[in-house]
């Protein structure tokens, strides 16, 4: 694998990224087509929301999408992040992280909120890595029986 970058997502970039969603077993438990998650992808792109990819030896093997007032019309929000499975665990995730923050820190933005269903227990452990901390859960939002558990990290001490 080569020295991965971080760059704004572009139109073609949407097809492989959907592609490798739409098959990998945590995604699918959506039922999210490659079609609608290729939709949803445009949409966000042509609203002007942030969202970057992470290129490695293949373009686009990760992204972060964050929408700058979606918690609470207020707050950043990360609403989509993934890394192809094929390329895991190398790093991908948190360079595409470490570069959201410092984007959102660039913005004046001292905090990021996310959400993370209750069974995905290693999503969980990587945030409470990147010291992102929990702090309430949203049972049935998006799947019944399935608690969406929400995530803040302060990026920065508000003076």
């Amino acid at each position: 694998m080569t020295t991965p970058s971080v760059r704004a997502m572009v139109p073609g970039d949407i097809p492989l990224i959907a592609g490798w969603m739409a098959n990998d077993a945590l995604w699918r438990r959506y039922q999210l087509s490659a079609e609608t998650i290729a939709a949803d992808f445009m949409r966000g792109l042509e609203r002007g929301d942030l969202i970057v990819v992470a290129d490695t030896d293949l373009p686009a093997r990760g992204f972060a999408w964050c929408l700058l007032d979606g918690m609470f019309g207020a707050r950043p929000y990360l609403k989509r992040f993934g890394v192809d499975p094929g390329v895991a665990g190398k790093g991908l995730g948190s360079l595409l992280l470490d570069n959201l923050e410092r984007e959102l820190l660039s913005r004046q933005c001292h905090d990021l909120f996310l959400l993370v269903s209750d069974f995905n227990l290693d999503a969980q452990r990587f945030y409470q890595r990147r010291d992102y901390r929990e702090i309430g859960r949203i049972p049935d939002l998006v799947l019944i029986g399935v608690a969406e558990v929400i995530f803040r990290k302060q990026l920065a001490r508000l003076s």
